[in-house]
């Protein structure tokens, strides 16, 4: 696929796009277009000021994504997860949560406090760690949107509903662009990302 279709398409999607909502599929290859786009996600992650990014974040339906609780290119430790499996959840704790897909939203959600998590890496080495804190928190949203979830739909119904407003306000926006053909439909869609995960998964 060309660089320049590749770079119009690694952009940060936002709520209500339907890639969002779309169960990503194993990976089953790593070649060098996959190591260019997971650079172009580290980018796209700290030009928003994130610190985690799924790859279906950025159009594609591929269970992948990048941390780096830092959000600075030159600090902290940069992660490419995998493929990755969360087990052994233990404790719970309660945090507020953001979005790069769901920009100036915020809300409370309720986790694990610890995890494991099984992964691999862009090298197809596994990956086996036992996480808490900020780090497991991320993961765990992350997974969540490879899954096809959202963090309001983790809310607190009540608390849930305080965001309507912003939600509604989202889904007109993206229904203009949609108007101004700026998104494709969701056929289009479809088939993107049938392409992508005949070549990946």
């Amino acid at each position: 696929m060309p660089t320049e279709k590749t770079d119009k398409t690694l952009e940060i999607i936002h709520y209500p796009h339907p890639v969002l909502r779309h169960k990503s599929k194993p990976i089953r290859r790593v070649d060098a277009e996959l190591h260019q786009i997971v650079r172009q996600m580290f980018s796209r992650m700290y030009d928003a000021r994130g610190i985690g990014l799924a790859a279906n974040q950025v159009h594609l339906p591929l269970r992948l994504f990048v941390v780096n609780l830092s959000a600075e290119p030159d600090e902290g430790e940069e992660h490419v997860f995998i493929n990755p499996v969360i087990t052994l959840p233990r404790g719970s704790e309660e945090m507020e949560e953001g979005c790069l897909s769901l920009p100036e939203l915020y809300g409370h959600v309720r986790r694990p406090k610890q995890i494991r998590l099984l992964a691999y890496n862009l090298r197809g080495q596994e990956v086996r760690l036992d996480l808490e804190g900020m780090l497991a928190r991320v993961v765990q949203h992350e997974t969540d949107h490879l899954d096809g979830v959202l963090f309001p739909d983790r809310m607190d119904p009540a608390a849930r509903e305080e965001l309507d407003y912003e939600l509604r306000d989202l889904e007109s926006t993206f229904q203009q662009r949609r108007q101004q053909e700026e998104i494709p439909d969701d056929a289009e869609i479809a088939r993107e990302l049938s392409d992508w995960e005949a070549r990946y998964c």
